[in-house]
């Protein structure tokens, strides 16, 4: 049902925005596509506005929006704790750091992208480095938390300073638009295929151990008992969640509240079992993220960053779920 929401949520995507379409147009200009007869004319507008603009930054939000999804469903089974988001080990506070310090320099977009991955990925390293210098073996999910609860308060403080030194005429705005997430200037066929080759990288890989990440459910210790190689599981989890991460916010900016309420509704929806629960989150995630881009497209005469409206979103939802649990609870 989610993938058949997904598909109509495409098409109808195509039809709104500050260039309506109908969607027998639309039908028109596929089947003219799909037949290999010349274009008619008086579709020529049509036709660029899909191929060109709406379908890359379509296919962009959804994978962005999966992307996220999973690997907020990842760290919260790897730390066992519902509340945790995918940006807990300081990803999306370091990529940030490396984008605007690239949109300071005035660096072009590829190499700001790059920064960007290369910061985020960097921000993880220093914390997984610290958390096994700290840890010594023991607690080491607890220490790999606080330890990104300090280097995000790093980041983040490199952020301010970045901003505060930033020119107010040119780059501070710019920099601004960019912290609060947008698939504006983002929605091209090389960001779609370079999101699609970091999916398959990174979720493919947790999509194929959402069965032993139920085990690692249970805890390390009967993990281990059942055979589970706990040290890799984790390894792998974090690498594929932190290349999934630092893409999407690298791509796109920081867009928050995702990979937190998505995997929750996900949960809802079908249960704790990582085999069923993983897909329908990568699925709800790319529908969710597409419904708000469509909504920053259509809300206002310009453009809301998307990071705007998930918050707006997600934190009253947030709440709501908390709620629900401490019903359960009593």
């Amino acid at each position: 049902m989610l993938g058949i929401l997904l598909l109509l949520a495409v098409f109808v995507s195509m039809t709104i925005g500050r260039y309506a379409l109908q969607p027998q147009i639309i039908l028109r200009v596929f089947m003219d596509r799909i037949s290999g007869e010349p274009l008619d004319p008086a579709l020529t507008e049509a036709n660029a506005v899909i191929f060109a603009i709406r379908i890359p930054r379509i296919l962009l939000s959804i994978l962005v929006g999966a992307a996220l999804s999973a690997s907020g469903a990842a760290y919260q089974g790897l730390f066992k704790n519902p509340m945790v988001s995918p940006d807990i080990l300081g990803v999306s506070s370091g990529a940030s750091v490396g984008a605007i310090f690239g949109i300071l320099l005035g660096l072009p977009t590829y190499l700001i992208h790059v920064q960007s991955f290369l910061f985020g990925m960097g921000a993880v390293i220093i914390v997984m480095t610290l958390a096994r210098m700290v840890s010594r073996g023991s607690g080491t999910l607890l220490i790999m938390v606080l330890s990104g609860t300090v280097i995000s308060s790093v980041f983040s403080a490199l952020t301010s300073l970045i901003k505060y030194l930033a020119p107010a005429d040119d780059k501070l705005p710019e920099i601004t638009f960019w912290l609060m997430g947008s698939f504006a200037k983002a929605g091209s066929y090389r960001n779609v295929t370079i999101m699609g080759v970091v999916f398959s990288l990174g979720a493919v890989p947790l999509f194929l151990l959402r069965w032993r990440m139920n085990v690692m459910s249970f805890g390390e210790e009967e993990a281990r008992s059942m055979g589970v190689n706990v040290k890799a599981i984790r390894r792998i989890v974090i690498l594929c969640a932190t290349l999934l991460t630092a893409s999407s916010v690298a791509l796109c900016g920081v867009i928050g509240w995702v990979g937190l309420i998505v995997p929750h509704m996900a949960r809802i929806l079908v249960g704790p079992n990582y085999g069923v629960m993983m897909p329908v989150a990568m699925i709800g995630g790319g529908l969710f993220t597409l419904l708000v881009d469509n909504v920053c497209r259509t809300a206002v005469s310009g453009e809301l960053p998307i990071g705007i409206v998930t918050a707006m979103i997600g934190a009253p939802l947030f709440i709501y779920l908390l709620f629900r649990r401490r019903r359960d609870w009593t």
